[in-house]
């Protein structure tokens, strides 16, 4: 493997740059006309822009992706997360080209990103996935499945994709029919697939994720769990690793669960399997299978010690892991912070611009990935992800303190954050105390947050 099209974006294309220059392999940037210069694009052995501004053209078109590998001589592609990064048409059209693609083969990819494929496949193997139905083509057939299974409130869900869209909490029978048409239309417009499915509501969840790194040798291997319960419309803010207030047996299940699938899938690369935990039951079910690196996976590389970019490199290339399970030890507890170029206090609406400033303290046990500097442009055609803050301490008390002072002594000028709601958050006593259920932000967190000490907040003001 010498030469590398990272084809993404913003921090994570910085990520893989740089996992890149320590394992000695050349990188090969593709960037749209908005992104020709960007930090990444700084650091980059090359940069290829592919096309213009609108991702459809660029980042989204499998085409142009692979004929700028092809271009520019690579032997390797890394498709970070979202954009392609879960298409089986890139992997096959990889493979036709002689190009490794650091992930999965396209039948796992196709098998894992299909919900209900991915949750005939966990039940096959043992693993509990609740009381779902098959997939719904139209309302009538919304109506019998809920019949069927008569125990509202329900939840619709997208087959074709996640991240919220196409999601839909049904609380009575009289509001089947209009969250059913809701959902399908969501998920139609999002994947260009409507078929919908229904499966009971958890009301006090949360959200547990197992990372799993698995080789060519059939080595699978977990580095422990993270909690992704703090939630907007189902969108991860923020992320902890460790797991914490969960019962040892319950959270062994879970981690034995996610190596159990990825063996059944015979799965190459890293991988994130997604459960729901019933807090009030101490019990379990399987949500998807993430058939790529995903946002938070730095809190799992700071309690373990182990480079998921570079693992993912080297599984790529044929090495075996190089670690046992019983050598993975999770040390201390990790939080890390998203943190989006958007407005709290109007809506949560993205904030577009040039930054004039851009200080993150940063010191022992802290670490920021982020494609920002001062002078650096957010454009207004991409996802807000600016930048993750990610924190490490022996404790979660301690880590909720020292990001607490990271977010308090940050300084960006020119658009707006959500470092000041961020801080907000951890120094609520709920949050720093308790572990969280999904919908603590939605329903208590926002809800009784003032607005009139958000626009305090200096990291959250738009200055000049």
């Amino acid at each position: 493997m010498r030469r590398m099209l990272v084809a993404n974006r913003g921090e994570i294309a910085v990520r893989i740059i740089r996992a890149c220059f320590d394992e000695g392999i050349e990188s090969v940037l593709i960037v749209s006309a908005a992104d020709r210069d960007s930090l990444a694009a700084r650091l980059a052995d090359e940069v290829v822009v592919i096309g213009p501004a609108s991702a459809t053209e660029s980042y989204l078109s499998v085409s142009r992706v692979v004929q700028a590998a092809l271009n520019a001589g690579c032997d390797a592609l890394h498709p970070g997360y979202g954009f392609l990064s879960e298409r089986p048409t890139l992997v096959k059209a990889c493979e036709e080209n002689g190009i490794t693609f650091i992930g999965p083969s396209a039948e796992v990819m196709r098998e894992s990103g299909d919900k209900l494929l991915a949750r005939a496949m966990a039940e096959s193997v043992g693993i509990p996935t609740g009381k779902g139905t098959v997939g719904l083509l139209d309302a009538e057939d919304a109506i019998r499945a809920a019949d069927e299974l008569n125990c509202y409130p329900l939840l619709l869900k997208a087959s074709a994709g996640g991240g919220g869209r196409g999601m839909t909490i049904v609380r009575h029978p009289d509001d089947l029919l209009e969250g059913f048409n809701r959902s399908s239309t969501e998920a139609e417009r999002a994947f260009g697939d409507g078929t919908v499915y229904l499966e009971p509501y958890i009301e006090k969840a949360r959200h547990i994720e197992v990372q799993i790194l698995a080789d060519t040798h059939g080595n699978v291997r977990h580095l422990g769990e993270r909690d992704c319960s703090a939630q907007r419309r189902y969108q991860k803010i923020i992320e902890e690793a460790p797991s914490v207030g969960l019962p040892e047996a319950l959270v062994a299940r879970i981690r034995e669960a996610a190596v159990k699938l990825a063996i059944s899938l015979h799965y190459v690369g890293a991988a994130t399997c997604e459960f729901l935990v019933d807090v009030q039951r101490d019990s379990f079910v399987f949500l998807e299978l993430n058939a790529r690196v995903q946002v938070e996976h730095p809190v799992t590389e700071a309690i373990t010690g182990v480079d998921i970019i570079r693992e993912q490199i080297r599984i790529a290339r044929g090495e075996a892991l190089s670690f046992s399970q019983e050598d993975v030890r999770l040390t201390g507890h990790a939080v890390e912070c998203r943190i989006n170029a958007e407005n709290p206090d109007s809506g949560f609406l993205p904030t577009p611009g040039t930054v004039t400033e851009w200080t993150i303290p940063q010191g022992s046990g802290v670490r920021v990935d982020t494609y920002m500097c001062n002078g650096a442009v957010v454009p207004p055609y991409y996802d807000s992800l600016i930048a993750k803050i990610i924190v490490h301490a022996p404790t979660r008390e301690e880590a909720v303190a020292k990001m607490a002072t990271v977010l308090a002594k940050s300084r960006v000028r020119g658009i707006s954050t959500t470092i000041g709601i961020q801080l907000e958050i951890m120094n609520d006593p709920t949050f720093s105390t308790t572990p969280i259920t999904t919908k603590w932000l939605e329903e208590s967190f926002l809800p009784g947050r003032s607005a009139s000490n958000a626009a305090t907040m200096p990291s959250t003001t738009r200055g000049n």
